[in-house]
This record gives C-alpha cells, sequence and structure tokens, in this order.
C-alpha cells in the first residue's frame, strides 16, 4: 500500500487518476493535512517536522510500504521524516527536479506560493550535485495565482501559471513546481520541455511500493 500526503483534498481525483494508468491495483491511501502547509507557509516546513513524522508512523503501522507526499513546500521534512522511520518516502517532485537537471543547465521555476521557492531550488541544487552538472535556476513567482486557487478559481490559476510560463525566455527547462500547477502544462507548445510532478513521481513512488528497495538514488523520468 502506498500513502499520500496531501495538503489539498483536490490531489486525490488526480492520483487516483494517475494510479489507474500508472499502476494498476495499487492500493492508496490518501492523508489530507492542510494545516500542515498553512503553518509550513507561516512558521517554515521545519515546523510541520513533528507531525508528518506522526502521520508518517501511522500510515506505516497501517500497512503503507511507501509513501509520497505531494505538497513541494513540505517534502524535504517528508523525506528525512520517513528516513528516520525507515519508510521510503518521496517528495513528488524529486523525479521532475532530476529530469529537469538532465534537461539543460538554464532551469526556469513557477511557483504560486513563496514558500516552495527555497524547497525547490534546494531539491534542484541536489539533484545536479547528484548528476555531477552545474545549473542556474530562475524561479519566478506567478503573481495572483495562488489567490485564485484559495478562492477557488482554478482556471484562473492555470490560466495565470501557462500566462507566466510563455513569458519564460533563456530557459533549457520550465518546471512547474507544485502539484496543483500540473494542469497548466497541457497545450504549451514553447519549444522547450515543461515539467510537472504528479504522474513520474506517483510512478516512482509506486515502484517504492512495491519493493523493499530505499528509494535512495532512484530516477524516473
Amino acid at each position: 500500500m502506498l500513502a499520500l500526503l496531501h495538503t489539498s483534498p483536490l490531489h486525490i481525483p488526480v492520483f487516483d487518476a494517475l494510479r489507474d494508468e500508472e499502476a494498476p491495483g495499487l492500493a492508496m491511501h490518501h492523508l489530507v493535512r492542510p494545516e500542515l502547509l498553512d503553518r509550513a507557509r507561516a512558521q517554515g516546513p521545519d515546523a510541520v517536522a513533528e507531525d508528518l513524522a506522526a502521520e508518517l508512523a501511522e500510515a506505516a503501522r497501517n500497512g503503507a510500504r511507501a509513501a509520497l507526499c505531494t505538497c513541494s513546500t513540505i517534502g524535504s521534512v517528508a523525506e528525512a521524516a520517513g528516513a528516520a522511520l525507515g519508510l521510503p518516502v518521496l517528495r513528488v517532485d524529486r523525479p521532475m527536479a532530476a529530469a529537469a537537471v538532465a534537461a539543460g543547465p538554464r532551469i526556469a521555476v513557477l511557483v504560486t506560493v513563496e514558500s516552495t521557492r527555497i524547497p525547490t531550488e534546494d531539491l534542484i541544487e541536489q539533484e545536479a550535485h547528484r548528476a555531477g552538472r552545474t545549473v542556474a535556476v530562475r524561479t519566478v513567482l506567478v503573481p495572483g495565482a495562488w489567490e485564485r486557487f484559495e478562492a477557488g478559481d482554478h482556471d484562473g490559476c492555470l490560466t495565470a501559471v501557462a500566462a507566466a510560463a510563455r513569458e519564460i525566455g533563456d530557459a533549457d527547462v520550465i518546471v512547474l513546481a507544485q502539484a496543483s500547477m500540473a494542469p497548466a502544462a497541457e497545450g504549451l507548445d514553447l519549444g522547450v520541455p515543461v515539467l510537472t510532478g504528479p504522474r513520474t513521481g506517483l510512478r516512482a513512488a509506486a515502484q517504492a511500493a512495491a519493493s523493499d528497495t530505499s528509494l535512495s538514488g532512484l530516477r524516473t523520468t
């Protein structure tokens, strides 16, 4: 069984659909904790470490063999908590970051919340170091997108993200940092890859749930 830790209930149908395409028959259990993102945005990701550890420990007791954290802001904290518990935990954007590093040195990252900026930049630098590559990361906060998302105007949020992506120049690859941004990539033809995390993240986590192998060094693109 794969546990999925979300900070929005909107991710549940998205990942259920991806499971049906990528890993039919995989048992999944969704944990939705929006308050973790609220606290991480206000106090920093480390502020939710204890609660994350408790959630993951409970998931392991309930039969989870691996977990996927779909929130980019708290992903690094989730991975660290999983390592301490001996439970393979993958942040949804790690395979995406590895693919971005492989695509080229000039990486543009779009985010809709400021709290995602540093965790995503740090993750890309980790993957660049692992691959022995040098990259230049430029992060753009999409103005007004998160406010639209919180107000329930999801189409407006995605429209703003797509518009921001079209304005990116001098990049080898564009990264949409958060899982909620993924639909904005549909239909974009910008001449460079536009990467999102949900599909590759789920694929990698499903592999981990099906085996006893650690996620360390795992690559799925």
